[in-house]
């Protein structure tokens, strides 16, 4: 991941619950209070690099204190997982976030969610062989009524493969274009070899 990387940016500028620990003077904005210290118990939503930092810092007080403690933001709750468990190609994880794997990724960094990680792992997988799919079909792909005809897949352009391919996160949006891309390429060569 690069500094410059546009998708680092997007997944650290998202939202995650919050729940300050300790009062902190000269914070009550980030509870509409700029004039008062930002209260314990103030739940706030923090964007993903603020809440990392704090929960980095988390060494705490003499009391042993932490700053803040966080749930998972609701692109992972446990209603998503539920679904994710049932049927990881039915949920559209675009509508969740964007960056939805880089954000998983990132929380099970900072959190101890082990099923979160198993869910995760077996939801890339499935819709991983989905996206290779729908890849290979797309724009006629595997698909020929011969020499120069080539017909369009149903999985690809309209129907429930263009709602499948709408619901897929940048990670996978990037897997399609290289599945796709090598299916394509892969056709040439072999027309190529067959001329020759």
């Amino acid at each position: 991941m690069s500094y410059y990387d546009i998708d680092a940016i997007l997944t650290d500028a998202e939202k995650i619950p919050c729940t300050f620990q300790l009062d902190i003077p000269d914070l009550g904005y980030l509870d509409n209070a700029p004039d008062r210290p930002l209260k314990a118990g103030t739940k706030v939503n923090l964007p993903f690099w603020l809440a990392e930092m704090l929960a980095i810092a988390n060494a705490g007080d003499v009391d042993g204190k932490q700053y803040i403690t966080f749930d998972l933001p609701p692109a992972l709750s446990n209603d998503v997982v539920q679904a994710l468990k049932a049927d990881p190609r039915s949920v559209p994880l675009r509508d969740q976030s964007a960056h939805f794997y880089a954000l998983a990724t990132r929380m099970m960094e900072l959190s101890d969610e082990p099923e979160l990680a198993s869910v995760l792992r077996k939801t890339f997988v499935t819709r991983a062989s989905e996206i290779a799919l729908h890849a290979r079909k797309v724009g006629g792909v595997g698909h020929s009524k011969g020499k120069g005809s080539e017909e369009g897949s149903n999985l690809g352009i309209g129907g429930a493969g263009e709602e499948f391919l709408r619901g897929l996160d940048e990670w996978e949006r990037k897997l399609f274009r290289k599945a796709h891309d090598g299916a394509k390429a892969t056709k040439e060569w072999m027309e190529t070899i067959k001329r020759h």
